[in-house]
């Protein structure tokens, strides 16, 4: 069954930055797409940014102060953002894409608050 591994969550203060780290482990097929989407209280699932094949794709909430980054070799991305707002708030979820199929963590708490 394939694992995943969040860390980097937690309390922040606005205007701060954070590292959001997955990696995912017992997977027997290719990984086509790996990124992180979140959930704010009273609203749906939404992609911050993600990587497929290569190729990076951005919220545009968060164009210009998120990058997002994958290690191939470590079956790992990390997402990170930047001059973070209490509209950031939200639970963080990894997905990946692996033969075709649709997997995702079980999410990390953030909380953008002075």
């Amino acid at each position: 069954q394939v694992q995943f591994v969040e860390s980097g969550g937690g309390l922040v203060q606005p205007g701060e930055s954070l590292t959001l780290s997955c990696e995912v482990s017992e997977y027997k097929f290719t990984i086509s797409a790996m990124g992180w989407y979140r959930q704010a209280p009273g609203k749906q699932r939404e992609m911050v940014a993600n990587t497929r094949w290569g190729d990076t794709f951005y919220a545009d909430s968060v164009k210009g102060r998120c990058t997002i980054s994958r290690d191939n070799a470590k079956s790992t991305v990390l997402m990170e953002l930047n001059n973070l707002t209490p509209e950031d708030t939200g639970v963080y979820y990894c997905r990946a894409v692996i033969g075709g199929w649709e997997y995702w963590g079980q999410g990390t708490q953030v909380t953008v608050s002075s």
